[in-house]
């Protein structure tokens, strides 16, 4: 054992003296030195030339590393704060009070800091890099960084979207030397926008740091500096941009070998290497050189990403020859008449945000894996682009839509509004075209770069032309992506695509005004009267938004430096209202209707002609603005448990069936009158498919089915499959069916249900009233029955009548809109409850429920008896947690009161929901099975009214 122990010790020592002599990068990560400087004394006290007193980590962060302060109540956020209830109303006031800070805009760190901190380390230089090119490379800070070199100082780098580089040539010899380095994460001159996710607390957190590789770089004083490619896929050839540098200040002739080596093998003739003389002048040379890529390259794209890596070897007659390697795909993007076009073949964009949200680190992770696993969930879901919404990620995410073949949309680092703004002279005008050179000269050459924005929903009087000035540049200058204004808006000529918000079935403010809260269900409606008169492809802007419960389970997976205290308050909140155990059930119930509203969005897009695509807000939750769960998947990108990766790529996939259906809620007397098309995104026209359709009941038997005609499905949307027309007269109860669509291996479906036509009097003995009159009060003083129905609106507010009812789900959050209507979450039921028999319903939201919710009252419970359990509840918002009844029974007097919230009597002609349900509700009442428990007062009943 001692031998071996000797014989360790001797090769730590032996590897520890080799000193990097041979090898071209020294890498810097492990212990620094470290000092926080929230006074800002550090450069007035020069420490940059003196031993700095703690230590930390790096890659990493202040925070991963234990540093920072305390959260407190007068901690300074970067992020903007609608909602400022937490510090005053009564309720927050527990979590206001030190050692027990809890906020509720976003998830919280351990410890917080903004400022100027110091980080310090001892290098050592090998003696074969004298004479050479030396660089000190830190893949992502934040933000501002200042370096010195042994107290000399040598600049400032202020990137928050690409790597902070510092040539040290000509300033380092070999030997020891100290590094200090000075990050600041505070917006001083440049101000991006408070909440723009490169720098906000709403996701990722301010943090101060720096991560990634943290290295020593070094190459030949004389070699190529930078490389662009740009492929051309018609004349099969790569154009490189080669830059060299050569501070020599003597003329240097070599050669270049070019050769371009698929990164997987491919049934493909070799290609050719290209070899070429150069000439380097002592100031920076560029060249530009053709590279025939044979007689058939492989293309790049969602379906078949193929990649080849582009090798460059330089060789002087003064040095040995160095070599680049940097891989790319042969592809194009372009805008076509009706589509976006990859390769010449339309393409729909399928997309989500990534707002920086990654709870463990508090920063992005910068190792492909994990954004190979994102990637491939985000797939999973039947999507093919991520938009990076106000922030460029690091090199792993594209190195990783790359590899798979995601398109990645990117923006430069801001969402210049909330007291910022661009076009009005202010620092950042200049900051973005810098921040924008970077990115582009960094991830340029990815084929997955596809996309690329200023940012998100700017502000400023002058916006758009500056945004014109923005794109016209970018678009002469590198015609290897989509340029488009602002994320959101301007509407402007100069864009290759608009990104609009008026695509969706809830814009905001709309409220209960939208699609899917005023208009009753249907799926037949697009987008193509909005974008007719535009003449430019769109995409919509942030469509879905919809919420769902907290998922409370979900908090054993904060690990890192960010907690969920957000959720804590929540929980609190439910468990004090006694519905703690309903937790599980309030998440998959809304989560269900939330999955609805996803595919009532999704498939409207995927229904409109000459449509561009959608990005969603969003596949995963998005934890700030006072906490926006909508996402089906949560901020580490797992399932909820409410819907499957399978399940959701039925309606959001490459190909995708889809049904114009003018309603969904039928009657026996009806007919089924639709229209089956398809969306076929998918990487060839689909031949020979004979498109079929079936209805089916719950227990899936068939019960009507039918053939299209045999077609070749051509690559677009809109495309006529063919009629489904089917008489629902042989229907005689009440039921739901589904109709399934197939073409070829894809399928999709609907929920309908059908009512009878003509249903019997069930009101024999139950008195039936939409107020508790004198006459209903005698009833139940005599031991009657009674059903009451208010109308909408007539109950008060503190009982339930200021609470905002639609069908749909929350839309965002109500924090963070001002209370923005409906408040609430939809329904939650025991499908198997005798009231119900002739109502079927599942325990979630459907369509059928579109009438109940549209013409009901939400009912406060929080003065009714404790033991009261309602047939019907109405899930309300997590900030408020109050027990909502929709339909429940009492004792009252000596009588049985059954309490419907929606108003079952108004319309009821024209209401087949309404008389169904009425008559599920009588039916149940007539027999023995009514027989509450919980005994309340008439005058409780009573007081809910507004007099």
């Amino acid at each position: 054992m001692k031998i071996i122990t000797i014989l360790l010790f001797v090769s730590i020592f032996m590897f520890s003296c080799i000193k990097h002599e041979n090898i071209d990068n020294i890498s810097l990560e492990g212990i620094w030195k470290f000092q926080a400087d929230p006074n800002d004394i550090g450069i007035r006290e020069k420490w940059f030339g003196a031993s700095l007193g703690d230590s930390l980590t790096l890659p990493g962060s202040m925070t991963t590393n234990g540093k920072g302060e305390e959260v407190s109540i007068n901690t300074r956020w970067t992020g903007q704060i609608v909602d400022s209830s937490f510090f005053v109303l009564p309720e927050f006031e527990k979590y206001r009070q030190s050692g027990n800070i809890k906020i509720p805009f976003w998830l919280q760190p351990d410890k917080y800091y903004a400022g100027a901190a110091w980080y310090q380390k001892e290098i050592f230089i090998p003696e074969g890099w004298k004479d050479e090119y030396i660089e000190l490379f830190l893949e992502r800070c934040h933000w501002e960084t200042l370096l010195w070199l042994d107290s000399i100082e040598i600049g400032m780098r202020n990137s928050l979207g690409s790597p902070h580089v510092f040539d040290l040539s000509g300033q380092i010899s070999p030997g020891k030397h100290i590094l200090t380095l000075c990050v600041d994460n505070r917006t001083k001159n440049i101000d991006v926008g408070m909440n723009s996710h490169s720098i906000s607390d709403h996701t990722q957190s301010n943090w101060n740091g720096i991560i990634g590789k943290i290295e020593l770089r070094k190459r030949p004083l004389i070699h190529v500096s930078e490389i662009y490619l740009f492929p051309d896929i018609k004349r099969k050839v790569l154009t490189l941009k080669i830059l060299f540098t050569n501070p020599t200040g003597a003329l240097q002739t070599g050669k270049l070998i070019i050769k371009a080596i698929p990164l997987k093998p491919l049934d493909k003739p070799e290609i050719s290497e290209l070899v070429t003389s150069v000439s380097i002048d002592s100031e920076l040379k560029e060249m530009i050189i053709e590279y025939p890529m044979g007689d058939d390259p492989a293309l790049w794209d969602e379906f078949h990403p193929n990649l080849y890596k582009i090798r460059v070897e330089l060789s002087t007659d003064s040095q040995k020859s160095n070599i680049q390697e940097v891989v790319f795909g042969m592809r194009e993007i372009t805008v076509g008449k009706q589509h976006i076009e990859l390769n010449g073949r339309p393409v729909f964009l399928r997309g989500t945000l990534e707002c920086a949200i990654f709870p463990l680190t508090g920063y992005p992770p910068t190792d492909t894996t994990e954004w190979m696993r994102i990637f491939r969930v985000a797939q999973a879901h039947g999507l093919n682009n991520i938009r990076f919404h106000s922030w460029c990620p690091p090199e792993a995410a594209f190195e990783a839509g790359d590899i798979l073949g995601m398109y990645l949309h990117v923006e430069c680092s801001s969402w210049a509004n909330s007291g910022s703004s661009i076009g009005d002279g202010k620092p950042i005008d200049q900051f973005l075209y810098d921040e924008s050179e970077r990115i582009v000269k960094t991830f340029g050459n990815h084929p997955s770069f596809c996309i690329m924005l200023y940012g998100n929903e700017p502000a400023g009087i002058n916006q758009k032309q500056w945004l014109a000035d923005f794109i016209t540049y970018w678009k002469k200058k590198d015609n290897r992506r989509l340029y488009s204004g602002g994320a959101g808006w301007p509407a402007i000529p100069e864009n290759d695509f608009h990104s609009l918000p008026e695509p969706r079935i809830q814009r905001w403010g709309e409220g209960l005004n939208s699609i899917i809260n005023k208009l009753a269900p249907r799926s037949d409606y697009d987008w193509k009267n909005i974008i007719s008169p535009l003449n430019k492809i769109v995409v919509s802007h942030e469509i879905g938004q919809w919420c769902v419960y907290p998922d409370f389970k979900e908090m054993s997976q904060y690990s890192g430096v960010l907690k969920p205290k957000n959720f804590e308050i929540f929980k609190e909140s439910l468990e004090k209202a006694q519905m703690g155990q309903l937790a599980d059930s309030f998440l998959l119930a809304s989560g269900k209707l939330q999955a609805l509203c996803y595919k009532t969005d999704i498939e409207a897009a995927l229904r409109t002609p000459d449509f561009g695509g959608f990005q969603l807000l969003d596949l995963h939750d998005f934890p700030g603005q006072g906490t926006a769960l909508v996402g089906v998947l949560n901020p580490f990108w797992k399932e909820k448990g409410y819907i499957s990766p399978a399940e959701y790529k039925r309606f959001c996939n490459s190909v995708v069936p889809l049904l114009r259906l003018p309603k969904m809620i039928f009657t026996s007397a009806d007919t089924i009158n639709a229209i089956a098309e398809i969306a076929n995104f998918g990487e060839n026209v689909m031949e020979g498919i004979t498109p079929s359709w079936k209805i089916v009941d719950q227990d899936g038997i068939v019960m009507f089915k039918g053939y299209f005609e045999t077609q070749n499905i051509p690559i677009g949307n809109g495309v006529k499959l063919g009629e489904i027309v089917q008489s629902l007269s042989t229907v005689q109860k009440a039921v739901k069916l589904k109709i399934i669509l197939q073409a070829g291996p894809f399928e999709n479906d609907w929920d309908i249900w059908v009512y009878p036509s003509l249903l019997p009097d069930k009101t024999v003995d139950v008195l039936v009233t939409q107020t508790l009159d004198k006459k209903a009060i005698e009833t139940l003083k005599k031991g009657g029955k009674v059903l009451l129905t208010p109308k909408k609106g007539s109950l008060k507010a503190e009982k339930g009548g200021d609470i905002a009812v639609g069908f749909s789900s929350i839309f965002w959050n109500t924090a963070w809109t001002g209370k923005q209507a409906p408040h609430t979450l939809g329904i939650l039921c025991n499908p198997l409850h005798s009231a119900l028999n002739e109502f079927p319903t599942e325990y979630f939201s459907n369509w059928q429920w579109w009438d109940a919710m549209s013409h009901s009252n939400s009912i406060i419970l929080t003065d009714f008896p404790s033991d009261l359990k309602p047939i019907v509840r109405i899930i309300d918002d997590w900030f408020t947690n109050r027990p909502l009844g929709l339909i429940f029974e009492v004792k009252a007097g000596n009588g049985k009161l059954m309490v419907s919230g929606i108003d079952l009597l108004s319309d009821a002609a024209n209401r087949p929901e309404a008389r169904q349900m009425m008559f599920s509700l009588l039916s149940y009442m007539a027999g023995d099975a009514f027989n509450p428990v919980t005994q309340v007062s008439i005058d409780l009943v009573s007081n809910m009214y507004l007099k």
